[in-house]
């Protein structure tokens, strides 16, 4: 947790509520989690990387296991060990590992991992030799990605080796997944060309003995419009955290989204027409107006390419970022509209009160709004709401 994130219950610190705060809905992740458990009716791991998606690790795997999530799954070995040392006991997947990893230290917790190579596997056989214990792996197939998972050409290899070591009680191959390359686009021809090579990979490595492992391939827009790759389990992230992974709002996907982004007017100030705004002078207002200052900027993970194109809820209306976003703070023109310092504006949100969405902001600055909600931080303080997952 870090020094200026809120845990739920904690007294809120005044002066950082009054400058900018990311609000986390606790009940909107447990209740995502949960419609989506329930469209696809089979098990379901709930991704929780990258810090929860920008969440905050700990709170959301404890709100997505409040709506039913079965499982768990992270990038990297560390953050499996961190929901390990706070007391999370379902199956975690880390998929994410190279050379060198400390398998030990996973066996030891009981994390699963992912191989997607050979050598990667002896690593793993040689930590369940060194520690007495059967490491529980997942094989990854490349079905047309090329990132992670081993090629058509070396996938029999890996399952081969993967079936003697399991022979041998070294390891216990629990599943088999990859990942999909245009599961926001539903009707790309890619992903039909997908499903025929992962089941190809997955009938393989039935047919050597692995008989237990679940097929995992479906992702968030997966899980939303993809029935046919649901398999065994899936395998849901962004859309746990209420954003459409198919690019529109998340009403439209039935979704919550669980974050929002607000801040506090620190100065207010009159200016006249032609006034330059922000460095480089990118905005003037063309008739008198009011400025209005937010303590907030790139360096706390608002983009420096919202600047002139953004939209700010801010008295009462949107309203584009005035000039260049800097590193601390940037302007909002509100005309004449009233505003007076420690007035709220807020950058994002679920859209219910009139505020932008993270979509919004992801088509201003033409990015996506995974990018933008793993981001937001910095001085921010993170605030948490509701009660899922909360002891």
């Amino acid at each position: 947790m870090t020094q200026l994130e809120q845990a739920p219950g904690q007294v809120p610190r005044r002066g950082l509520e009054n400058r900018a705060e990311v609000v986390v809905d606790l009940d909107a992740i447990a209740a995502n989690t949960a419609a989506l458990r329930e469209r696809v009716a089979r098990p379901l791991m709930a991704v929780v990387k990258a810090d929860g998606y920008g969440h905050g690790l700990l709170p959301a795997a404890r709100a997505v296991l409040a709506g039913g999530a079965d499982a768990l799954g992270v990038a990297v070995l560390e953050e499996a060990l961190a929901l390990r040392a706070a007391g999370v006991t379902v199956p975690v997947l880390a998929w994410l590992n190279g050379p060198g990893e400390d398998y030990a230290a996973a066996l030891a917790a009981d994390v699963e991992v992912s191989v997607n190579a050979e050598w990667g596997l002896a690593e793993v056989v040689a930590a369940a030799r060194g520690t007495g214990r059967t490491a529980r792996v997942h094989l990854s197939t490349d079905t047309g990605l090329s990132r992670e998972g081993a090629t058509p050409a070396d996938w029999p290899g890996l399952v081969a080796a993967a079936a003697r070591a399991q022979a041998d009680g070294e390891v216990a191959v629990v599943g088999l997944w990859s990942h999909l390359a245009y599961a926001d686009a539903p009707t790309h021809p890619t992903i039909a060309a997908q499903v025929r090579v992962f089941e190809e990979a997955t009938t393989l490595a039935r047919d050597a003995g692995l008989t237990d492992a679940r097929r995992h391939l479906a992702n968030s827009a997966a899980t939303i419009a993809l029935p046919n790759t649901w398999f065994d389990m899936v395998r849901p992230g962004v859309a746990l955290y209420g954003l459409d992974p198919l690019g529109g709002e998340p009403a439209q996907s039935g979704l919550r989204p669980a974050m929002t982004v607000q801040a506090r007017v620190i100065l207010t100030k009159r200016v006249p027409a032609g006034v330059g705004v922000s460095y480089g002078h990118t905005y003037q207002p063309a008739r008198e107006t009011t400025l209005a200052l937010v303590p907030v900027g790139y360096a706390d993970g608002v983009p420096r390419a919202a600047g002139n194109r953004a939209p700010v809820l801010a008295a009462g209306a949107q309203r584009p970022i005035a000039g260049r976003v800097c590193m601390d703070q940037f302007v909002l023109d509100v005309g004449d509209d009233p505003i007076a310092p420690g007035d709220p504006v807020v950058l994002w949100g679920p859209g219910a009160a009139g505020e932008p969405t993270a979509q919004q902001w992801a088509d201003a600055v033409d990015t996506i709004h995974y990018e933008l909600v793993t981001q937001v931080g910095g001085r921010f303080r993170r605030r948490y709401v509701g009660t899922a997952g909360v002891r």
